[in-house]
């Protein structure tokens, strides 16, 4: 009998376990969805380089007054890796905030 009530513990233990670890999945699945969709708006929040103000580039981490001015007097950009291609930052500045930005070219107009 002592032997059956030990047996029991062992199987309720591991039914627990067992429910834990799928509602830690299912906690998981839905956290996924959320992740992406942050991933996405970050990506739709980046700073066009092209047509930010010289204070909305001042907001990006090492860019103050005297880069936005270079940032700006540099337009247009093909790309944002121009930055260093041209020299106007320095590769430690342009990896802080290369993630943030974007070069967006200008579309035709079709008439």
């Amino acid at each position: 009998m002592k032997n059956y009530g030990q047996q029991l513990l062992v199987l309720a233990s591991l039914c627990l376990g067992l429910q834990g670890t799928a509602l830690a999945a299912k906690d998981d699945a839905k956290k996924a969805p959320a992740s992406a969709t942050a991933s996405v708006s970050a990506k739709a929040e980046l700073m066009d380089i092209n047509s930010a103000s010289k204070k909305e580039l001042a907001t990006l981490p090492k860019i103050g007054d005297a880069r936005s001015d270079a940032i700006i007097k540099g337009r247009p950009y093909r790309g944002k890796d121009e930055l260093l291609s041209r020299k106007i930052l320095t590769e430690d500045v342009y990896n802080g905030i290369k993630d943030m930005i974007i070069a967006k070219q200008k579309t035709a107009d079709k008439k």
